[in-house]
């Protein structure tokens, strides 16, 4: 089993350590545009092997040959967001650094799995889709995962529980226009809105829209602790077939009301990647805030298409 990672900065690094530390693949090529740094964060990391105790090989380079035969591929090459950069000023440049990316490796592996970490992350994963010419299940983006953590985060800082006793969902577009589901949270077994007041949950949620933001703030950079360990997460579930019921970027077909697009859904991710798309039973107003995020994700890849006819022009 063979996992590619591109980009190795501060998020692409973190995913190979963690899915390394995992020893759940034989192999690890880091790739990465500028000479030297994959070669050293995979020589660094190969060294952390006896400590650590796993015996995954890394490679690191800048030739895409060394990822031939990736059963996954993580891409999170891109420009990194700056402070009052949207995740919509990133388009153009990530488009064309994803569609290179992506061209690349398909390449290279044309059986592999894409899950796209790039931002703005549900159009990334939208070129990522056309460039490769791969089938639906083959392609998703990470955000889900990142986006539930940070509100499980949140709540058990508010709560002092366990993590693991908080189960939570989040869904739509990666970004403010995420769709929270406070119904669907528990701890334990108690609805959260039994153990939080409405508006001080309110204030939760409103945090986790704005968590990769407020992390930019904070460093001057965007966040890799957690992107990198819910990319690895979802290559974990992949590789073990473990049928793992997960928040992702998914291309929907009517699902939720929305067509033809990229957007985080409950996806149960196993061999071959996306098997199925999980259907929660909305209310109105999930249903409504879904149809908002949709409709903020269709602009952007409106924005990405006229930016694309414009240089085909």
């Amino acid at each position: 089993m063979k996992l590619t990672v591109v980009g190795a900065g501060n998020v692409g690094a973190t995913v190979a350590e963690c899915v390394a530390r995992m020893d759940i693949v034989n192999e690890i090529a880091l790739i990465d545009i500028v000479e030297g740094v994959a070669q050293g964060k995979a020589l660094d990391l190969m060294e952390a092997a006896p400590i650590h105790g796993f015996d995954t090989v890394l490679h690191g380079g800048s030739d895409y040959a060394l990822t031939e035969g990736s059963d996954i591929t993580v891409i999170t090459a891109g420009i990194p967001r700056k402070p009052g950069m949207s995740r919509d000023d990133l388009l153009k440049t990530n488009a064309e650094i994803v569609g290179s990316v992506t061209r690349q490796v398909v390449d290279a592996s044309p059986n592999t799995i894409l899950i796209v970490v790039s931002n703005p992350l549900d159009v990334m994963s939208y070129v990522a889709y056309m460039e490769s010419g791969f089938p639906s299940q083959r392609v998703m983006g990470m955000a889900g995962v990142l986006d539930t953590a940070r509100y499980r985060a949140f709540l058990k800082m508010e709560l002092g529980v366990s993590v693991r006793d908080i189960n939570a969902m989040l869904l739509g577009g990666h970004g403010d226009s995420m769709t929270p589901l406070p119904r669907f949270t528990t701890v334990g077994t108690q609805p959260v809105t039994n153990l939080i007041a409405e508006d001080r949950l309110e204030e939760i949620i409103e945090r986790t829209k704005k968590g990769g933001g407020e992390i930019v703030k904070l460093m001057g950079t965007s966040a890799w602790y957690a992107p990198g360990a819910g990319a690895a997460e979802m290559v974990e579930a992949i590789v073990k077939d473990s049928n793992r019921v997960l928040p992702a970027a998914a291309w929907v077909t009517g699902q939720y009301g929305l067509q033809d697009m990229f957007i985080g859904v409950p996806v149960k991710l196993g061999k071959g990647g996306v098997k199925e798309v999980v259907t929660l039973d909305l209310n109105e107003k999930e249903q409504s805030d879904m149809q908002a995020s949709g409709a903020h994700v269709r602009e952007v890849i409106e924005a990405y298409e006229r930016i694309k006819e414009g240089q085909a022009a």
